[in-house]
């Protein structure tokens, strides 16, 4: 067991239909923070969207800048869709962005979401289960982080969506001021997103992706395209007006939520 310690919040305090986790995670040797939406959905087996934020954010930034709950329910009063638990954690909060990588000598940032994150789902949420199925989705530095390990992680996710990616590690420069060699990892191939998509393309789950035109990422996002269709993976690239901010992830993070829900209506 991974999880050393659970602090949960009591929903007599809590704003209605979420709850607060801090967890203390091994592979971090620290405690860091998920946040939880839609926790009073009723059912059992209740499929979960684990949402990744960006550089310099934390547990709290995907409700309290991007207004998640308001766009997931909009979504919901428009669509007849099944009821989804959004987690929302920490990415680990090393630097000024862990990159959500195992990091050669800080911590596992890549552990801590594909397994502690996962398991406070399970041990804190009633409705979820070990029959629950998973989703990642994120933005930016967290589109980076659900795409690779979406891909490293096939068996666990059945659906990736990217808002505004950075497609490879190169492209955290445009954001942090931290040395890349601070994200070294123990093999080079690691940190690379294509290597994780070709090696698994066999059992990959859907990929979605989109980003706005004005972005700094648009051109890497335009040749993260063209290596997935020279590699013949499937996906659904999308591009918008917009750039790399809040009102644009608001708008688009619905478009996650309705093909996640695509998805899960079909399995």
């Amino acid at each position: 067991m991974t999880i050393q310690r659970l602090e949960v919040s009591n929903p007599e305090f809590t704003p209605n239909n979420t709850q607060m986790v801090t967890v203390h995670s091994s592979h971090l040797k620290r405690r860091h923070d998920i946040n939880f939406y839609n926790v009073n959905a009723s059912g059992q087996n209740l499929p979960v969207i684990i949402l990744l934020h960006g550089v310099y954010g934390n547990s709290w930034v995907w409700m309290n800048l991007g207004g998640i709950d308001k766009a997931y329910e909009k979504v919901k009063a428009e669509l007849n869709i099944p009821e989804f638990i959004l987690a929302m954690p920490s990415d680990g909060g090393r630097l000024d962005g862990s990159a959500y990588l195992p990091s050669l000598n800080a911590g596992n940032y890549e552990k801590w979401i594909v397994e502690d994150v996962i398991d406070a789902c399970k041990q804190t949420l009633d409705s979820v289960t070990h029959n629950s199925h998973f989703y990642i989705s994120g933005l930016s530095m967290g589109g980076y982080g659900a795409l690779r390990l979406g891909a490293k992680y096939p068996n666990l996710f059945n659906g990736i969506s990217a808002h505004s990616a950075i497609t490879k590690l190169a492209d955290m420069a445009h954001f942090v001021e931290t040395p890349l060699s601070e994200y070294q990892c123990e093999h080079s191939s690691e940190a690379d997103v294509m290597y994780w998509l070709k090696k698994n393309h066999h059992q990959l789950p859907k990929i979605r992706f989109d980003c706005g035109q004005d972005d700094v990422l648009y051109e890497s996002n335009l040749q993260f395209e063209k290596q997935l269709k020279d590699a013949q993976i499937p996906y659904l690239f999308e591009q918008f007006s917009g750039g790399h901010e809040w009102a644009y992830w608001h708008l688009h993070v619905q478009k996650t939520v309705k093909f996640f829900a695509d998805i899960e209506q079909s399995l």
